[in-house]
């Protein structure tokens, strides 16, 4: 395959959600492949809509997801400037190629009888195109079209409208009448381009040979081609993304979705792993059942030819289950301390009294059972502060209501786990001897793991669920797992009264 060079041309316009990051993803990946260049280029030209800080938060994602770009802001390159508005003379001699070659003229036309020809066409049941009611000014000369863009006029294309065809890598060989060309505006009242006419002129010196953009941008395609052919310039390969879909699946996923932009994804405890994972495999697969993917087995395997051509379902579901999946992954792999300052920030406000290494105990025993970092606020907080005891928890807890123990029989249960606790030491407080004592208490009550173990569970934690009893005890340590149980029992013994 010949080297990739490709882009991501984001606008900074707002935050960057889960559509815009894929679009990111996949030219990374193909220009990573074939020792290629990955630009970051910033199309700024819609300043109406511009938003202050947004630029900085897109290439902290990109960075945070480890989508490092060869050119760009912050990182320069041959092919600069990389934000559009510092290109508008670039722009401006590209228009006026045109001019001279009259494919391009100044429009004086106002909104008002644009709309008005919008409104006849409308009315008369045809489909409204601009170059139907191209003005006279049109056929000025060079200088006069030039005289009167300098005046203010935008400057619109002079379409050649005829079939055309083109190959699309996603979605396959593809055509278009004359009925979707246009006299497209190139530069805008303001003298800054528009996107249907910057990106031509920015792929072509940036030496961009692959595009990939929304699926949405199709029906713009033929008015491309035909600025491509006007520029006798080579076109690039072109790769149309499929929408995210709504779980629904019968929309473009949105904010009223429960779409969340990816700094809420990330400040929720989503790993930069995770997240790449699952928007790469959304909408594309290698043809396996392979679902975890580190960052070089996606450069490893990933193709264009392999994105499917239909949307894809964003599934909340599948992204928590593949960061639990991540987090198991990388403790694994990298161990608890290498993996510890991840966490930093994710704590219970209980926590910050504790050190590092007391923090690191409560990780190691409950990292399994996270599908965020943020999970580590709820179901930690009772390492490091006593819970609200709960006599209702332990009464209305599923397996001791099924055993029908009675309020005293469960009082009895908790002080003989008291005085076989008592007999160990703060020396002798360990995984091992704590699951000898357990499994004696079993013995010697005659309970279940469920019945008894749950009991001791709730009156430590007073949590929906805890790690392996013998490793919370541990943990807690003996002062506080011994006063916790009498707290407990001293509960139930008020209720019952």
């Amino acid at each position: 395959m010949k080297e990739i060079i490709t882009r991501f041309a984001p606008s900074p316009t707002g935050y960057i959600h889960i559509g815009n990051v894929r679009s990111a993803i996949y030219p990374y990946l193909a220009a990573r492949q074939t020792d290629g260049k990955f630009i970051l280029r910033i199309e700024d030209t819609d300043q109406a809509r511009y938003v202050e800080g947004a630029t900085e938060l897109i290439m902290e994602t990109l960075r945070w997801l480890g989508l490092e770009w060869d050119e760009g802001p912050e990182v320069g390159g041959e092919n600069g400037p990389y934000f559009q508005t510092e290109r508008k003379d670039i722009y401006q001699d590209w228009a006026k190629k045109l001019i001279f070659k009259g494919r391009a003229y100044a429009d004086p036309t106002d909104p008002e009888t644009i709309q008005k020809y919008r409104d006849e066409d409308n009315a008369k049941k045809i489909p409204y195109l601009y170059r139907n009611h191209r003005p006279k000014e049109a056929d000025l000369s060079p200088a006069g079209i030039i005289s009167l863009w300098q005046k203010g006029a935008p400057i619109r294309f002079k379409a050649d409208p005829k079939p055309r065809s083109w190959h699309d890598e996603v979605m396959g060989d593809l055509s278009a009448g004359p009925e979707v060309q246009d006299d497209i505006i190139l530069i805008k009242k303001d003298g800054l381009p528009t996107y249907n006419f910057a990106h031509i002129v920015d792929d072509f010196l940036m030496n961009v040979n692959m595009v990939a953009r929304g699926v949405e941008y199709l029906p713009s395609t033929p008015n491309y081609l035909a600025l491509y052919e006007a520029f006798d310039i080579e076109r690039p390969l072109l790769v149309s993304l499929p929408h995210i879909l709504a779980p629904t699946g019968n929309k473009k996923l949105g904010k009223r979705d429960g779409a969340k932009s990816v700094t809420e994804y990330r400040a929720g405890g989503i790993l930069p792993e995770a997240m790449l994972n699952y928007l790469a495999c959304l909408g594309w697969n290698d043809g396996t059942e392979q679902e975890i993917y580190s960052k070089s087995e996606l450069l490893e395997k990933f193709s264009i030819s392999r994105i499917q051509n239909s949307g894809a379902r964003f599934d909340e579901t599948k992204l928590l289950w593949m960061n639990g999946q991540w987090i198991r992954k990388l403790v694994t792999e990298q161990g608890i301390d290498e993996f510890f300052p991840r966490t930093l920030g994710f704590w219970p406000k209980s926590a910050d009294a504790y050190e590092d290494d007391y923090k690191k105990r409560v990780l190691a025993i409950i990292y399994d059972r996270l599908k965020t970092l943020s999970d580590l606020r709820e179901m930690t907080d009772y390492f490091f502060s006593d819970p609200k005891i709960l006599p209702e928890m332990i009464l209305e807890n599923k397996f001791l209501k099924k055993a029908g123990l009675s309020e005293s029989d469960l009082e009895a249960l908790l002080e003989t786990s008291l005085s076989d606790l008592e007999t160990l030491d703060d020396s002798s407080w360990t995984e091992e001897n704590l699951k000898t004592v357990l499994n004696s208490l079993l013995e010697k009550t005659g309970r279940k793991p469920a019945e008894l173990f749950s009991l001791i569970r709730i009156a430590v934690s007073f949590a929906p669920f805890s790690p392996a009893l013998d490793l919370t005890l541990s943990v807690l340590g003996r002062e506080t797992t011994l006063a916790r149980l009498r707290a407990a029992k001293s509960s139930l013994l008020l209720d019952g009264e």
